[in-house]
C-alpha cells in the first residue's frame, strides 16, 4: 500500500468523529424537545445545559476534523 493511500484511509477514519457528533446532536436536541413538550415550564431551566452540551459536542466534531487534516496534510 502506498503512503498516500494510507493517509487518505486514515483521514477518512478520523472523520468518523464528525458522524458521532452529528448523531449526538440529534439525540440531544430530540430528547430536549421531547422533555420540553412534556414539561414546558422546566424547558427554560434546561436550555443552558443544552447549549453547553451542543458546544462540547461540536468541539469534539471539530477536533475530529482537525485530526483528519493533520493526518492528511501532515
Amino acid at each position: 500500500m502506498e503512503a498516500a493511500a494510507a493517509k487518505y484511509i486514515g483521514a477518512g477514519l478520523a472523520m468518523l468523529g464528525m458522524i458521532g457528533a452529528g448523531i449526538g446532536l440529534g439525540v440531544m436536541f430530540g430528547n430536549y424537545f421531547a422533555g420540553a413538550l412534556r414539561n414546558p415550564s422546566a424547558a427554560a431551566g434546561e436550555r443552558p445545559m443544552l447549549f453547553l452540551g451542543m458546544a462540547l459536542t461540536e468541539a469534539l466534531g471539530i477536533f475530529a476534523l482537525v485530526v483528519a487534516f493533520l493526518i492528511l496534510f501532515g
